[in-house]
């Protein structure tokens, strides 16, 4: 089946946007990470996002890093203007470390995938979707799904340094998918 913005709009529980919520913008998400470091990495050389804003908390022995697809060179050098700019994007991912947990033996953070389920994944838009997972197999990310594995074979689950998945998808059909 597919649904129109009408047959949408009518699900049970939807209601029409209100005036009220007119530029209201969905910010960002945020995952705790047990090493900065890895997750840094996974997420700036393997998924292109750019680290937009950093603040550290010493004294709570924690650190916020804020993350977007976006051009670094759009990235504000004035931390106040910075900090206006992101709170502005769509799209945000938030990594919130907790000091020492790199530290720790073993997964820090429940991934939400195994009982008790709850957070499922973040999802990314690649524009070529079988170049993207041969260079994730390149780079030894682990994947949860292949594109060849079950029945949906247009899309990839892969997995960031504390098992969270991250959905990959192409915004256009694949041929033959």
């Amino acid at each position: 089946m597919t649904d129109t913005a009408a047959t949408l709009a009518s699900v049970p529980g939807v209601s029409a946007r209100e005036a009220a919520t007119q530029g209201f913008v969905f910010n960002h998400t945020m995952l705790r990470v047990k090493d900065a470091k890895a997750s840094l990495d996974f997420y700036t050389r393997v998924l292109g996002f750019s680290l937009v804003r950093r603040s550290d908390f010493p004294e709570a022995a924690f650190s916020l890093y804020f993350l977007a697809i976006v051009d670094p060179a759009d990235i504000p050098d004035d931390d106040a203007q910075r900090k206006a700019w992101v709170a502005g994007l769509q799209g945000v991912l938030e990594l919130t470390h907790n000091h020492g947990t790199e530290s720790q033996d073993g997964p820090v953070y429940h991934d939400g995938n195994t009982d008790p389920r709850g957070f499922g994944h973040i999802c990314v838009s690649v524009p070529d979707l079988r170049a993207a997972c041969a260079r994730f197999e390149d780079l030894g990310v682990p994947f949860q799904k292949r594109l060849t594995d079950g029945r949906m074979r247009d899309i990839a689950f892969i997995k960031d340094p504390d098992g969270y998945w991250v959905e990959v998808i192409q915004p256009t059909p694949l041929a033959d998918a």
